[in-house]
């Protein structure tokens, strides 16, 4: 099982059912073969802090891989960036001590939060995933965000679109961690 864990983003807000990056993902993996069942556990508004403490529902899936993409809601509400990292910290240590295996997705912030808090925010990912040796997709919203058609009119989520190139973006950090059963 692979579970995508995070915010909107993940889930898929504003879109409609089936057309998440974990469906797409779903499909992607169907298509190449691999047998794995892609669990969609995204909840809009989420931030690191509840990622923490959602942290129990994903380890009762055993999952062999979890996709972790959180921290643009931290960002946005101009939260800690300590207190950020140290969330993910624990989203990601406490995943790995079960075995499961992880990809982080990044998240960059509009230029109005000023180019120190950016650059601190966005260097968290790069360092957790130096720190835990994950596979890291900077920015979720790569090829997405800017692209005529990526992005809903709020500007901030991703369409259905958008989520088919998210998913093609972590498709190949996600492979080398399945096997073909």
């Amino acid at each position: 099982m692979i579970v995508a864990f995070g915010d909107s983003l993940t889930a898929g807000y504003g879109t409609n059912p089936g057309e998440s990056y974990p469906d797409d993902l779903q499909s992607d993996l169907d298509a190449r073969g691999y047998r794995y069942h892609v669990v969609n556990a995204g909840i809009s508004g989420d931030t690191t802090k509840d990622g923490v403490e959602r942290l129990s529902s994903v380890l009762a899936r055993h999952p062999v891989v979890v996709i972790v993409a959180f921290g643009g809601n931290d960002g946005l509400r101009g939260l800690p960036i300590a207190s950020t990292r140290e969330n993910l910290s624990t989203i990601v240590s406490t995943l790995q001590s079960s075995g499961a295996k992880i990809v982080l997705g990044g998240i960059t912030l509009p230029p109005n939060y000023g180019p120190d808090y950016i650059h601190q925010f966005n260097d968290t990912y790069a360092l957790l995933a130096k720190q835990y040796h994950a596979p890291l997709l900077p920015f979720l919203l790569k090829g997405v965000y800017g692209v005529p058609g990526g992005m809903q009119e709020d500007g901030l989520h991703a369409t259905a679109m958008g989520n088919k190139t998210v998913a093609g973006n972590l498709l190949p950090l996600l492979l080398p961690l399945l096997k073909k059963k």
